[in-house]
């Protein structure tokens, strides 16, 4: 699997935490979205799966323009509800709840923003999708593109990873990896410590 983010937005720039506003790509994300599809040229990708929110959908069409396929949405690769923090500057989140910010940076797996959902719900509904994509597609190529946070908790999942140490050093605009999709054994402080492992 080929996991992508999408391209840059405004709010990237400035900032601000998306979660599932849907933000569009700016000028700077839209030529991002084209080089990246230059780059997987080579790649045999033969299924793309993208979030349905704008930014990834712009993203994904342009890695599927001239390879004749059709985009498939699948709304569990949303980005996580950040709730009321969708919108806000990360410093202003800092300040407003600072309490609850800091918690989210030291134990980002079951910290709820208000209104919103955890990364531990984030794993719930993520996991399963990306398990029936491979269950459906042995031996293909499945590109993936999604967000920033959904990343994190797919690498983890499959990689081994700390969360805490991923959230911290999250995947760049139009950025993207390949992954096998067979859990390896959790590392401490991976989100498969505290985020229920499926089996395999």
């Amino acid at each position: 699997m080929l996991l992508v983010r999408h391209g840059q937005t405004d709010w990237n720039l400035d900032g601000r935490y998306q979660g599932r506003a849907d933000v569009a790509l700016n000028e700077t994300g839209l030529d991002q979205a084209e080089q990246l599809a230059r780059e997987l040229a080579g790649q045999p990708i033969d299924l793309v799966v993208s979030s349905p929110l704008k930014r990834s959908m712009d993203t994904a069409l342009a890695i599927a323009r001239g390879r004749g396929l059709a985009v498939r949405t699948d709304p569990r690769f949303r980005e996580i509800n950040l709730g009321e923090w969708e919108g806000q500057l990360s410093t202003e989140i800092a300040v407003r709840y600072p309490a609850l910010h800091q918690r989210w940076i030291d134990d980002p797996g079951s910290t709820r923003p208000p209104g919103g959902e955890t990364i531990a719900e984030v794993h719930d509904r993520v996991i399963p999708a990306v398990e029936e994509l491979g269950a459906g597609n042995s031996g293909r190529m499945i590109c993936v593109v999604t967000h920033k946070v959904i990343m994190v908790v797919i690498r983890c999942h499959y990689l081994g990873l700390d969360l805490r140490e991923e959230m911290g050093r999250m995947p760049g605009n139009a950025r993207y990896e390949e992954i096998s999709l067979k859990p390896r054994p959790a590392a401490p402080n991976c989100c498969s410590s505290y985020l229920p492992v499926l089996p395999a």
